[in-house]
């Protein structure tokens, strides 16, 4: 860009990947043997659940063994860990949805962790010992349980453990299908106000000379990923969190190139809402090929702009594709339907220099030392098919040509801010949650026989639908960091679904 009298402005380009800076939390304590003795805990807690058709009430009880104290620097463990999810009578028609005779489940707890004015939190994920009964009105109740992490205290002083959020992924068991993905339920659930929400209490025994921590000026979060930092060492430290469960099933192939400088290769994974059947897709964990472009850096206003054009397609099987998923819902809001998506990408456009034309734009504008804003938006054109479906468990030929009659767009947006040297949420080199919102066009082909094209247009198409991605951290695979990458060259994180 040309200068302009009064206003100094400026352009550089050079070929590489994003630059970016983050503080890298660390710290991460790991397990630990309980003090001895202990003692049995139980709480109950209310919830409001946030199910397809709307939010619900829920009831949660959480039960530990709670060690009868502890010491300074010496790791605190909890153990016999179980949440048991009572699912009100409202709500099961959701999880009947599912489609599924039984269903596997996984609950994330988050806990908070707090010494008088010093806090941190830490995420218990619990598991029910393989596939369950979908539970019923006469018996609604799901029980997960897992280790946790453990707690190191900085200082003496009573250590208390609270409930916070909770999420439960409820999913059917893999099919001898090797082609079929699961149908999941994500419940959403956050504590009713005015209720005592402390799960546990250890007294922590330190040296005299160490006083319990006062309130003062906190650095909360500090520890949520799992360390303080050496300016608060009265911080509790969180250890390692369980091992993940229900989405550490085999990811699909997703190798990267290591002879590409630029390229990027990434596991993703989401939902995608469906507005007239008030119901969610989960679409799998899914691998994404990231081209990394030109990184400009441009002046403007007293600010600096690092700016990159990128180019993102899908890869299933050598196909710009997701992995089929499976979608539940119910028609006319109460005949379980059951379908297999099939999400194709149409390929990016040719430039005039042949390539293809980039499709993710990031820009990240710093604002002083340690503080930026950043903006990714990811552009994806999509045509939807469907086959295998089902409606009320019989089988519905629909032919092999069942999908939308044009391509639609997705448009993705993730945002990052960095404050203070602490950065929080999306960066193509980071990864984090994208969203956006989709309209599904009307559908052509279905029916073998008879016309199906007005059943699925008048049950999916026309409503925009909220979508939410989630990025894990990529594969460079040209670094060969065993940290991100595997030795053939496939990222390390697998990412969870949000909603």
């Amino acid at each position: 860009m040309r200068g302009t009298a009064g206003r100094s402005r400026g352009r550089a380009t050079v070929r590489g990947g994003a630059v970016l800076t983050a503080v890298l939390v660390a710290g991460m304590i790991p397990g630990a043997q309980a003090s001895a003795g202990g003692h049995d805990v139980r709480i109950d807690v209310r919830y409001g659940c946030d199910f397809p058709s709307g939010a619900a009430k829920a009831a949660v009880r959480v039960s530990a063994t709670v060690p009868e104290g502890g010491a300074v620097d010496k790791p605190v463990q909890l153990t016999d860990v179980s949440t048991e999810l009572t699912l009100p009578e409202a709500g099961l028609p959701d999880l009947a949805a599912v489609g599924a005779e039984q269903v596997e489940v996984e609950t994330k707890l988050t806990v908070g962790v707090a010494q008088g004015d010093h806090t941190a939190e830490t995420v218990w994920i619990g598991t029910a010992e393989g596939p369950v009964a979908v539970p019923d009105a006469e018996n609604p109740a799901l029980t997960s349980s897992g280790a946790v992490p453990s707690v190191t205290a900085g200082s003496s002083g009573d250590l208390v453990f609270t409930a916070g959020k909770l999420t439960a992924l409820l999913t059917s068991p893999p099919s001898g299908d090797a082609s079929a993905e699961p149908s999941a339920l994500l419940l959403t659930c956050t504590p009713e106000p005015d209720q005592d929400l402390t799960l546990a209490t250890v007294r922590i025994a330190g040296d005299p000379e160490w006083p319990s921590p006062e309130p003062s000026g906190t650095r909360e979060g500090t520890a949520a990923a799992g360390g303080g930092s050496d300016a608060d060492e009265a911080t509790p430290k969180v250890g390692e969190p369980g091992k993940q469960a229900l989405q550490d099933r085999k990811a699909p192939p997703c190798t990267g190139d290591p002879e590409d400088q630029f390229s990027l290769n990434a596991y993703v994974t989401g939902y995608a809402d469906v507005p007239k059947l008030k119901s969610a897709t989960l679409f799998p964990v899914a691998c994404t090929q990231i081209e990394q472009g030109l990184t400009q850096i441009k002046f403007q206003d007293g600010l600096i702009h690092i700016l990159q054009d990128s180019t993102a397609t899908l890869d299933y099987q050598g196909k710009l594709q997701l992995p089929p998923a499976t979608g539940t819902f119910l028609t006319f809001g109460f005949m379980p339907t059951t379908a297999t998506l099939e999400m194709t990408q149409i390929p990016p456009a040719a430039g005039p220099d042949g390539k293809p034309v980039p499709n993710v734009h990031s820009d990240l504008t710093i604002l002083s030392p340690g503080n930026s804003v950043g903006t990714t938006t990811i552009d994806l054109n999509l045509r939807l098919r469907l086959f295998d479906v089902k409606v009320n468990g019989v089988a519905l030929d629909v032919g092999p040509n069942c999908r939308t009659e044009r391509p639609f767009a997705l448009p993705l947006r993730g945002e990052m801010v960095l404050k203070d040297g602490v950065q929080s949420g999306y960066t193509l080199v980071t990864g984090g949650a994208l969203t956006g919102q989709v309209t599904v066009p009307p559908f052509s082909g279905c029916g073998v026989g008879e016309d199906l094209d007005d059943l699925f247009t008048a049950s999916i198409s026309g409503v925009p639908g909220a979508v939410k991605q989630v990025q894990a951290a990529p594969c460079a695979a040209a670094q060969h960091s065993p940290t991100v990458c595997t030795e053939d060259s496939q990222p390390v994180q697998i990412p969870k679904p949000q909603r």
